[in-house]
């Protein structure tokens, strides 16, 4: 049968269930990578265990231990260097989201090779955020799923449109699978190449794509909510506070594209090769995981600690519980740019979920001080926060909201999320986005 002549329903059924099948393989692809590289760097080299979501075997009962601190630089370093040898072997390799939203407005290939570079990408992420870098899992998963559709669209002989069609479609199948969250994923596919609109093409056969690859991913993990079911609402009189919150979330956002856009030309400037450059960030945030080791690795683990506010977990040797949870968000901030301005492999959109958490975190613990009735719990805060702080940063707002909303089960807080999303999206969308290779709407695509 030629899938390429088949009725437009028909023939991205068809795709659509294959590219599911790819975008679900990627997922499990890094998933296992990753755990492999977590457990041989972190958990056996430093005899640190970090917290993982609530869907993926996480507890809320974390206790945090770490057996030899001193060698987390060790293990940051290590990671780092191994990363840059890699990437000299296969340069392509490192690119981000960013290369599968560029390829799509081109009409082109991802990647030279992209069954081949997808995976090193998924390699050189795992060591990256498993030996502690501050990066998260969407872009190996989203590249890799990308660059697998992009290969099954050429091989049945689709047309240019066609094929970068599937691309964006593995792509954001690939992640719905790995956040476990396929409505939020289809949406992303549309979502994601523009800062102010929709390709709204890409929603049926993401949504197919997304659904497929959701069942093959969650057959391994599990089909509980990533940052399991969580019970939490917001009294009507408290709709001020989100508003505050979208402003301070869209200003964080800016705060965050611009320290990732600032560390990469520190990071050019520094007349040094690729290895020692890389080597260099990954001491720095070694360091850093040193006093903070809330920082280490992509952190999502961290977010359903701070939904129910297990202040406990939060601790330093070094810092004040309550000068730590202040500090969290800017220290994120920086570790995440250090690691990815360095060199290191990785994506933006994981640690700016957490980025939002601990800003969440510190809003809903400040107004729960000062108006305990009106913010009786910091679950709702954390959320929103997280949402609207990463949908801003992204200008993919819809997509990003209710992913997190798929993420926690719980839609109960949509009026306040569509608020606070509303106001860090519209501070954020006229000049700010973490990928650069968006396009402002189709008009000003090359192929609009």
């Amino acid at each position: 049968m030629d899938v390429a002549k088949q009725p437009y329903a028909v023939k991205w059924l068809i795709l659509g269930a294959l590219i599911g099948l790819a975008a679900g393989t990627s997922a499990l692809t890094f998933y296992l990578m990753l755990r492999l590289t977590t457990y041989v760097f972190l958990n056996l080299l430093v005899g640190y265990e970090q917290p993982e979501p609530v869907g993926l075997g996480g507890s809320l009962m974390y206790v945090p231990r770490i057996e030899r601190p001193w060698l987390i630089p060790v293990s940051t370093v290590i990671g780092a260097v191994i990363v840059a040898y890699l990437a000299g072997k296969f340069r392509e390799s490192r690119a981000g989201l960013d290369a599968v939203i560029e390829a799509y407005h081109g009409r082109r290939r991802p990647f030279s090779n992209p069954v081949l570079h997808g995976l090193v990408n998924v390699v050189l992420s795992a060591i990256t955020i498993g030996s502690g870098g501050s990066a998260g899992p969407e872009a190996p998963t989203g590249n890799f799923g990308g660059g697998l559709s992009y290969f099954i669209a050429e091989r049945l002989g689709l047309n240019d449109e066609d094929r970068a069609l599937a691309m964006i479609v593995g792509m954001g199948a690939a992640l719905g699978a790995i956040f476990k969250a396929p409505i939020g994923g289809a949406l992303l596919a549309a979502e994601l190449p523009y800062r102010r609109d929709l390709e709204v093409r890409a929603l049926y056969p993401a949504l197919v794509a997304s659904l497929v690859a959701y069942v093959i991913f969650c057959l391994v993990t599990g089909f509980k909510p990533y940052l399991g079911q969580v019970a939490m609402g917001a009294p009507i009189l408290s709709m001020p506070f989100y508003v505050a919150l979208g402003f301070v979330d869209g200003a964080v956002a800016i705060i965050y594209i611009e320290s990732l856009d600032h560390a990469r030309r520190l990071f050019g400037r520094l007349g040094v090769n690729d290895a020692a450059r890389t080597a260099i960030g990954g001491l720095v945030v070694g360091l850093i995981g040193l006093v903070t080791p809330q920082v280490l690795g992509a952190g999502e683990g961290w977010m359903d600690l701070a939904i129910y506010a297990r202040l406990s977990a939060f601790s330093s040797q070094v810092i004040p519980l309550i000068t730590l949870l202040a500090l969290l968000p800017l220290i994120k901030i920086i570790s995440t740019s250090i690691t990815l301005g360095s060199g290191e492999v990785g994506g933006v959109f994981a640690p700016g979920l957490v980025i939002g958490a601990f800003t969440g975190l510190d809003m809903g613990l400040l107004l729960h001080g000062l108006y305990p009735t009106l913010a009786p719990s910091v679950a709702p805060f954390v959320v929103v926060s997280s949402l609207a702080m990463f949908g801003a940063a992204s200008n993919a707002p819809l997509a990003v909201m209710v992913m997190l909303l798929e993420m926690t089960n719980n839609y109960q807080v949509l009026p306040e999320a569509v608020i606070a999303s509303a106001i860090a999206y519209l501070m954020t969308t006229w000049r700010f986005t973490v990928f650069k290779a968006q396009r402002i709407n189709r008009r000003h695509s090359r192929h609009g």
